[in-house]
């Protein structure tokens, strides 16, 4: 049987909080006691948080192509200018919509920044991706001495709505490369590789939520991990491998 457990009762992650520490807090205020098929899934918003990854929009002076895009996009041309610095490449830019290839591959709309639920500040401010999320889930699988897996929130193509994503991962193999392996009927597969990670953070974000629940972090119970760790980085196809080019 596999259980989702939410961690309540974390709180408001301020910049420089040991996440390591605010997370093993919630395992114990849960009573959960850690088991070899636990996985703990951390939403990136608290790393972000915890990592200062906040950027005031008054100290953001737009250039000419954020100004071309705001007027493209509609939107305010201070973020835009963050999506550019944050990103390799634009995508799409539309009326309300701004797609970009983030620097770390991912990509995603408005290169991941994020205005809502980032708690109360001075000012207009945004949030920025993590710095390295696959280091950032090292450390906290080193500290807690259980698969991590942060995640995110993204759309994808040709679908409506969102879906959870793995930006970071370790511990666990965040792709699962099955190809080689023989099905039922004695065929050997041939491109069956598993978004382990993303089919894991998407699970968890039944627990987490995408609004206001305030639940940034869950642990999935009852999944035996099998394989090396691959990062989430390995989640990312190459842009060579652009299937829409």
């Amino acid at each position: 049987m596999i259980e989702i457990i939410p961690l309540t009762g974390i709180g408001e992650v301020q910049p420089g909080d040991d996440l390591a520490d605010i997370l093993r807090g919630a395992l114990d205020r849960c009573g959960i006691e850690t088991r070899p098929d636990d996985i703990l899934v951390v939403t990136q918003k608290i790393v972000s948080k915890a990592q200062g990854r906040f950027v005031a929009l008054d100290d953001v002076v737009p250039g000419d192509e954020a100004i071309r895009l705001a007027d493209i996009t509609r939107k305010d041309a201070r973020l835009v200018q963050l999506v550019l610095d944050e990103s390799s490449a634009i995508i799409r830019a539309v009326p309300h919509v701004l797609i970009a290839r983030h620097r770390l591959g991912h990509v995603m709309a408005n290169a991941g920044i994020d205005r809502s639920n980032i708690g109360a500040g001075t000012g207009d401010r945004a949030l920025l991706l993590p710095v390295d999320p696959d280091a950032t889930a090292a450390s906290l699988h080193r500290q807690l001495a259980m698969p991590v897996i942060i995640s995110d929130s993204f759309g994808r193509p040709w679908r409506m709505g969102v879906v959870a994503v793995a930006i970071g991962a370790a511990g666990l193999p965040a792709l699962d490369d099955r190809r080689g392996e023989i099905d039922r009927d004695g065929r050997t597969l041939e491109v069956t590789q598993i978004a382990l990670g993303d089919i894991i953070a998407t699970a968890a974000c039944l627990a987490t939520g995408e609004g206001a629940e305030g639940i940034p972090a869950a642990l999935l119970r009852g999944y035996a991990v099998a394989g090396a760790s691959r990062p989430a980085a390995d989640l990312v196809r190459p842009s060579n491998e652009d299937l829409f080019a």
